[in-house]
């Protein structure tokens, strides 16, 4: 039986969930297949003193850094963010500079990316972080190919995640690669967590990508296009239901939205389309015409432009199983 042993990093002011929702996860896949040493679980810092988290909780860590690698690198090493990640100690990047290149698999949650780029292991690799702290790692680190709107990132053995929850898509991610899908699914139901959003899923939904209009016509609109994304909604449409020209609208929409009604159109539709994909069984001819593409052709270009793979292919890979 293979053992996948996992160690998690703490420090001073790590985010709680960072840490609790993969460790969740992996326990949990162990319970869901009859064994419960698939992935056994230590968590270690510098002296293996307790930590206080962002919260103010208290962890009290397994072990020290060193005595956690004494009798070999973890098959998965788990690094966390939080604020800790800010000012790290010295000496707990040199021990990732050394013991995250030893790892099977380097995983990280949130702005845990920034210590492992810190450390040198990123550079050359893609990856991902919270999104208020995607600019912070690309400017800093510019041998770090970042990218910004997915929740998880892998790169061969490196995986990068988004903010506090990606963590636990990672984790079901990485537990349906290893032990199958259904013992994923399993652990998925037991958090009562989808499963499992697609990596390539953005950060942000599209309503939530743009800001929010200050002005209540332009909210409506916005509204009105999520709930339409298979109307008409050309700028000249939109601008009448908002009862203003369509010069005026336009550059109000961008002004107050920080994106234009093109592009804010596109990712609507885009997104509703991904989600009948994802969730329902409806054919792609459907799921064109009730996305507002009105034709299959015109979907599939939008889908190669923004995901770089066809919506058939798209179902493949992320297609839940209904029940």
């Amino acid at each position: 039986m293979t053992q996948r042993p996992v160690l998690v990093v703490l420090f001073d002011d790590v985010q709680s969930l960072d840490v609790t929702g993969p460790v969740e996860v992996f326990t949990g896949a162990g319970r869901a297949t009859g064994r419960p040493d698939a992935y056994p679980v230590r968590t270690a810092s510098l002296d293996g003193g307790p930590v206080r988290t962002g919260s103010g909780l208290r962890l009290l860590p397994d072990t020290t850094l060193a005595g956690a690698v004494a009798d070999g690198p973890p098959h998965t090493l788990v690094v966390p963010g939080g604020e800790g990640t800010r000012s790290p100690e010295p000496a707990l990047i040199d021990w990732l500079r050394v013991q995250g290149s030893r790892a099977e698999r380097l995983v990280s949650v949130c702005t845990g990316a920034l210590l492992l780029a810190e450390a040198g292991l990123l550079d050359g690799h893609r990856a991902t972080t919270h999104w208020a702290a995607c600019d912070h790692l690309a400017r800093c680190y510019p041998e770090v190919s970042v990218e910004p709107d997915p929740i998880f990132v892998r790169d061969g053995r490196i995986a990068t995640s988004a903010g506090v929850t990606a963590g636990i898509d990672l984790a079901l991610a990485l537990v349906e690669e290893d032990l199958g899908r259904d013992a994923a699914l399993t652990v998925a139901r037991h958090l009562v967590v989808f499963l499992r959003r697609p990596g390539n899923q953005a950060q942000f939904s599209a309503q939530l990508a743009a800001q929010t209009a200050r002005r209540e016509p332009l909210r409506d609109v916005q509204a009105w296009i999520a709930e339409h994304p298979d109307g008409d909604l050309s700028v000249e449409a939109l601008a009448a239901r908002a009862r203003l020209s369509p010069r005026h609208f336009a550059r109000a929409f961008q002004a107050e939205t920080g994106t234009t009604p093109g592009r804010y159109v596109d990712r609507v539709r885009l997104e509703h389309a991904r989600r009948l994909l994802e969730e329902t069984s409806h054919g792609v001819a459907e799921v064109s015409r009730a996305s507002g593409y009105g034709t299959p052709e015109a979907m599939r270009r939008a889908f190669v432009k923004a995901l770089g793979t066809a919506p058939a292919d798209y179902r493949r890979r992320f297609h839940a199983v209904l029940t």
